[in-house]
């Protein structure tokens, strides 16, 4: 599919990124941003993308920035809504989009967590809005998950899929519309783990930073968990749960861990001091350690 209509809904760290994707597919990509600095930024943001990738010129000059979102979306064939993460925030829009664009247009939502019901709980005709949940940084990780409310969606999910995978995305579908669809869920389900071993003393921060990066999570990106399962066997992965299972942590809610350190604004990176204390220098280590791996990961087709 090529040369579609986009428009990005909010051009901060998500919205920008995933405007560089279609953009760099050929499509024509205009985003929308109520914030005349972040639209400032747009140019520079893209810029840097460009020199990271080593891309031609040709794929920013495709991407427009607006504060004005009837411009944006009036002739859109697809909308895709990454704005900040508030429920009543995303219903409004979605509500306004609907007026705004022309019917035949898919509404996507970028949301991480939300169900795609809720978010879509103003709109008339619900079969046009799904969610695609895109992760950051869009233009390094191809994962999406196109996220249905039920069957009277898939229409419209199997379009979005469609672009997305034209553009070099890799489109998954998640059938209910739970919160946190998968990614999230199995990514969370570990976190609650990891911060209840360290509540309870079993181990610090570092150390299972160290048993994930040196352990299993060396394999996570060729080997899923289900694949390692029936790679060792069903049997074996029975046994190991007979022992276990009953003794992973089933705190109720946030861990009260968690509730600490956030209450005393310990909030991570950007505070110098989360689960681990860091300087700016080595906080800035880390999101270039990521950069790097990304974009290597990316150029090797991993």
């Amino acid at each position: 599919m090529s040369g579609a209509r986009i428009a990005v809904i909010g051009a901060g760290r998500m919205g920008h990124g995933i405007g560089w994707r279609l953009a760099a597919a050929g499509h024509e990509v205009r985003i929308q941003d109520p914030d005349n600095g972040v639209l400032a930024a747009l140019p520079a943001r893209l810029d840097e993308i460009r020199h990271l990738l080593e891309a031609g010129e040709d794929i920013a000059g495709r991407v427009s920035g607006t504060s004005d979102l009837r411009a944006a979306v009036e002739n859109a064939d697809f909308v895709f809504e990454a704005a900040p993460e508030n429920v009543a925030l995303k219903q409004a829009l979605f509500h306004t989009l609907e007026a705004l664009t022309p019917r035949n247009a898919i509404l996507c939502s970028n949301t991480s967590a939300i169900p795609i019901a809720q978010i879509a709980a103003r709109v008339q005709a619900k079969d046009r809005v799904v969610g695609t949940h895109f992760w950051n940084p869009p233009y390094l990780v191809d994962l999406v998950e196109v996220v249905l409310i039920g069957e009277a969606n898939r229409p419209a999910a199997e379009k979005a899929a469609t672009l997305l995978r034209a553009a070099g995305a890799h489109p998954v579908f998640v059938n209910r519309d739970i919160p946190g669809f998968i990614g999230n869920r199995l990514q969370h389900a570990l976190k609650r783990e990891a911060i209840a071993l360290v509540a309870a003393g079993i181990c610090d921060a570092e150390t299972i930073d160290d048993v994930v990066k040196h352990g299993f999570g060396a394999r996570l990106g060729v080997l899923g968990p289900m694949e390692q399962s029936d790679l060792v066997g069903l049997d074996m992965t029975k046994a190991i749960h007979d022992v276990l299972i009953a003794d992973l942590d089933r705190t109720p809610g946030t861990h009260p861990y968690l509730d600490d350190l956030v209450a005393r604004g310990n909030l991570g990176m950007k505070t110098g001091k989360g689960f681990r204390t860091w300087s700016p220098e080595q906080a800035a280590a880390v999101g270039d350690r990521l950069r790097r791996f990304l974009v290597k990961a990316a150029r090797s087709g991993l």
